[in-house]
């Protein structure tokens, strides 16, 4: 039976991929969520009036994956000690949060966390949000699989620090 689950890291353009290529992941949907105003659009949430992140909402084989594994991704996609955007992406739309939708998710979203700042690979505190989650809303079909629609603007975006911080965070 297929789950989900939630994640924001910054611009969802660049969350999708990572996601994408696990096995076990049946589709990642770009979306906006956590904030007060239904069925948002890409320019309202940019308009920082909405309360939304940009997230990505993977629908996962839990038979293939399992839910850590997820977060594990997750972690490695991000600035974690960043709380207001990440990378060039800037404002609140664009914080890093986990959206756990069970007490089971944050259970293990909260021992994760606590993992990853206990390990000390980060010099700052680690401020990812665990947040419960609120609802989902697909994004407009443009952002849909970005990366494979306009690999050169995507490559471009992936450019703007994520990939060098991860490479250097993660070799």
């Amino acid at each position: 039976m297929e789950k989900t689950a939630i994640f924001a890291g910054g611009c969802f353009w660049c969350m999708v991929k990572p996601f994408d290529e696990q096995p076990g992941i049946n589709k990642v949907v770009s979306g906006y969520t956590g904030g007060h105003v239904k069925n948002p659009t890409y320019e309202q949430v940019c308009s920082h009036t909405t309360g939304h992140t940009e997230a990505v909402e993977i629908h996962y084989d839990p038979e293939v994956v399992s839910y850590a594994d997820l977060v594990e991704v997750y972690w490695r996609q991000t600035d974690p000690t960043d709380a207001m955007g990440q990378f060039q992406d800037r404002g609140d739309s664009y914080r890093p949060v986990i959206f756990v939708q069970n007490e089971e998710e944050r259970q293990i979203a909260e021992a994760s966390k606590k993992k990853l700042a206990e390990s000390e690979r980060f010099k700052e505190p680690i401020v990812t949000q665990i947040e419960d989650a609120k609802p989902f809303y697909p994004a407009e079909d443009y952002h849909q699989d970005f990366y494979k629609k306009n690999p050169l603007r995507y490559q471009m975006e992936e450019m703007g620090g994520r990939e060098k911080f991860i490479k250097d965070q993660w070799k």
